[in-house]
């Protein structure tokens, strides 16, 4: 391994990549800066700059994530540990295969190396060193992950690596894939190796999976939500599937931004995983979303299969790349943002749906018991246009409101989010950002203004003393009347034209939530299995 000749970032030169065996390398930039990768990227073609500065980057055929292609290793550490109905497995065989190919691979090759931590409270973090073919690759993590500063760098030992090798294609008979994309985790040794895909994300949520194996162990939640902390030091921790309106929700000027979309949650309290956010920017408004939108026009900020016109001004309404653009950059780029990346205990957990159907209120009280039903079943609706053959409104359930991140049993999860609520006393509420007056194509979506305003009332704690009426088909608790919110809204029936329309989107809606639930009913307490909706025809 040579690192001689050209410019190097700092490193621990007493602690290289050849950690996982790699040797015969041409050159290693170790912990590069931001202009140092812009130079390194642009030098390679890998990217170009946006009129404002940003650095964008194409993906080519993957845009988002390949959750089919993602495997663990079942060794005898992980047999009786992982959760094998979600998780793939392949052999350590196959692993050992894979990782000398990727060994050979990089040969002769020239690669990136950047030293970073998951996790802001330091005795639940996790030391890790991503290893990029690609430069940019090397900027996106850098800017995700937390950066280590002073004697954390000098000092720092990995103890969990990702080497992601785009231009390596996997052999199926090999390494155990069913292409030649592959995602392939080995929590025992903790390496990751990504090859044949060029989406960025894959790095981030390797370190989540990893997180969302370890911590449990240590009476740890990992979350896949954002969190925020208001000026009288209250926590609110907001999870959500991809749409739901995690980020954009989260990402409020009246209140200090803890992170965007991974979090664990302790005896101590919440703490960030990363040191960066990764928003959506498909149709991305700077009137709606300010703070999101601000860091696309800066330099250090990654866009990732954004449109560019003749002039390099990015086009976020154009998602003819695809729908699923995006913006990584560093968490304080937020103004607002938390410099610790650490809060107390939540006084509020938000659990976000974008309900297509129409049928789910804007906002609701739960009880603990309807929050953990919640939590398992991490309902959401995908709507035409957002994936290739969705051409009407699909129910999405996501365990845990990550199912493709838990390597372990949702009861794993369900049980010490219980736990942590009741320990805590924390209020619990259901957020519907989808559809109102009618399902996807018929109503319309949720007025933000609106949500807003019923987020402001449940974490200011004015809500709580609302008058409430019972859900009759979720038996969830439904306010009223809340100042400044149009009180039509808050009876999702009384929206639609046709009330016996409501009706049957309901009943369908209800018999989803109860087959989905069926797995888990096993797994849980008889209060929690008591929390399934049941559909109440309405009076006439």
């Amino acid at each position: 391994m040579q690192t001689t000749g050209q410019e190097t970032g700092r490193r621990n030169p007493s602690n290289g990549v050849d950690t996982v065996g790699l040797k015969d390398l041409l050159h290693v930039y170790y912990n590069l800066n931001e202009a140092q990768l812009y130079e390194q990227s642009l030098c390679r073609h890998e990217a170009v700059v946006t009129a404002q500065g940003a650095l964008r980057a194409l993906t080519g055929h993957h845009t988002g994530r390949s959750a089919q292609d993602k495997y663990v290793v079942c060794d005898d550490t992980t047999r009786s540990q992982i959760w094998w109905d979600n998780n793939k497995a392949i052999t350590p065989q196959n692993f050992d295969n894979l990782l000398s190919d990727f060994r050979e691979y990089a040969q002769g090759k020239e690669l990136f190396a950047q030293d970073l931590i998951g996790g802001a409270d330091r005795s639940h973090a996790l030391n890790a060193r991503v290893i990029t073919e690609l430069a940019w690759h090397s900027l996106f993590i850098r800017n995700l992950l937390i950066r280590p500063q002073g004697n954390d760098l000098e000092n720092f030992v990995p103890e969990f690596t990702i080497m992601d090798f785009p231009g390596f294609k996997a052999d199926p008979e090999r390494h155990g894939s069913t292409g030649e994309t592959l995602i392939a985790v080995d929590l025992t040794r903790r390496i990751v190796l990504i090859a044949g895909t060029s989406y960025a994300g894959e790095m981030k949520k390797s370190v989540f999976t990893a997180l969302n194996y370890l911590l449990p162990e240590k009476a740890v939640m990992p979350m896949h939500c954002s969190a925020n902390q208001g000026p009288d030091g209250d926590t609110a921790v907001f999870f959500g599937l991809s749409g739901t309106g995690k980020t954009t929700l989260s990402a409020d000027p009246a209140r200090t931004l803890i992170g965007d979309d991974e979090h664990g949650w302790s005896n101590e309290g919440i703490f960030n995983f990363e040191g960066g956010c990764y928003a959506k920017t498909i149709r991305l408004s700077q009137e709606a979303e300010p703070e999101i939108y601000a860091t696309t026009q800066r330099f250090g900020t990654v866009l990732e299969n954004v449109v560019l016109d003749d002039k390099r001004e990015p086009d976020f309404d154009d998602g003819s790349l695809t729908e699923n653009t995006r913006c990584a950059y560093p968490l304080h780029f937020i103004p607002n943002a938390s410099a610790t990346g650490t809060a107390g205990q939540p006084a509020n957990i938000i659990m976000l749906t974008a309900d297509a159907f129409g049928v789910l209120p804007p906002i609701a009280k739960m009880t603990p018991a309807q929050a953990m039903y919640h939590f398992l079943s991490g309902y959401t609706a995908k709507v035409a246009g957002t994936e290739k053959g969705v051409v009407e409104p699909q129910a999405t359930f996501s365990t845990c409101f990550g199912a493709p991140f838990m390597p372990r049993h949702p009861s794993v999860y369900g049980n010490l989010l219980r736990d942590l609520i009741s320990r805590h006393n924390v209020n619990c509420w259901l957020v519907n950002t989808g559809w109102t007056g009618g399902a996807y194509g018929t109503g319309s979506r949720m007025p933000i203004k609106a949500t807003r305003a019923l987020l402001a009332a449940a974490l200011d704690g004015s809500l709580n003393n609302a008058q409430f009426r019972t859900d009759a088909n979720f038996g969830l608790l439904v306010p009223v009347a809340v100042d400044g919110v149009d009180s039509t809204i808050l009876d999702p029936r009384s929206t639609w034209s046709d009330g016996n329309a409501y009706d049957v989107q309901a009943r369908r809606l209800v018999e989803m939530f109860v087959d989905n639930f069926e797995k888990f009913e096993e797994h849980v307490a008889t209060e929690v299995r008591g929390a399934a909706p049941r559909y109440a025809q309405a009076a006439e």
